[in-house]
């Protein structure tokens, strides 16, 4: 009897565990059988892939920069409004990217709310690298907030207080204290960031277009290629995805750790 109710557990997740392996594998296979590299050094795809990881560094580090002292407040400061600075953070997170970027086009087109200011300062966001990187960082630093404000709140009090009675003062405490204490949690974050950069589409495409070259990332480049270059698509994907599979496991390998 026992035997039988295991079967209850294992053929509906069995289902699903088919539905999510069978097209990843579809798709290296189709992938590697089409000339995978002859298709990844063409100019279309190295161009994409270029941008891309030249835009999702960019963003990421200053996602870090910026994120890092706003995370600690979060988890470490008390204040008035705190709870609604949390939901605006990961308000992206569960927004749909369309709504994401056009968001961004809104506030930052030539025709925004901040456009005309913008161009008063010779400043033309939309349709440019900047754009790119603008998008990334829009749906992917709530990830890197979230997780390095679960670091900084898992920080035994004790130490902030020890630091605080020797002397050291905020910028003190944050870099010889808290920085080490969270690290791995910061590194997991930053993990997260990029892996969800480099695979950005909805909002790119609104806010910055999809020009070879110049905004074209390689999620942008298969999504075209499913017109003008199957291989070229094929290649990207089964990149993007190789590339995924690596970071996901060094997350899980640093989580274990």
């Amino acid at each position: 009897m026992r035997h039988r109710s295991v079967w209850f557990f294992i053929l509906p997740g069995s289902v699903l565990l088919f539905l999510l392996a069978v097209p990843l594998a579809a798709l290296v296979w189709r992938a590697a059988s089409a000339d995978f590299m002859v298709s990844l050094v063409a100019p279309t795809a190295f161009s994409a892939f270029r941008i891309s990881l030249t835009t999702s560094v960019v963003s990421t580090l200053i996602v870090i920069v910026t994120g890092t002292p706003l995370a600690y407040g979060l988890a470490r400061w008390r204040f008035k409004g705190r709870a609604w600075i949390e939901l605006l953070i990961d308000l992206p997170v569960v927004l749909p990217p369309a709504v994401a970027g056009l968001a961004l086009l809104i506030a930052f087109g030539r025709r925004g709310v901040f456009g005309p200011l913008l161009a008063s300062f010779g400043i033309a966001l939309p349709f440019t690298t900047a754009a790119v990187v603008i998008a990334q960082m829009f749906v992917s630093a709530p990830l890197y907030v979230r997780a390095a404000r679960i670091g900084f709140a898992g920080i035994d009090h004790q130490l902030e207080e020890a630091a605080i009675t020797e002397g050291a003062n905020q910028w003190q405490l944050l870099r010889y204290v808290m920085l080490p204490q969270a690290g791995r949690a910061l590194l997991s974050g930053a993990i997260l960031c990029w892996t969800r950069a480099l695979g950005e589409f909805g909002a790119t495409i609104l806010f910055a277009g999809n020009l070879e070259g110049r905004t074209q990332t390689m999620p942008l480049a298969i999504y075209l290629g499913l017109e003008r270059n199957l291989g070229v698509a094929l290649a990207l994907s089964a990149l993007l995805l190789i590339v995924s599979a690596l970071l996901l496991a060094a997350l899980r390998r640093l989580e274990k750790d």
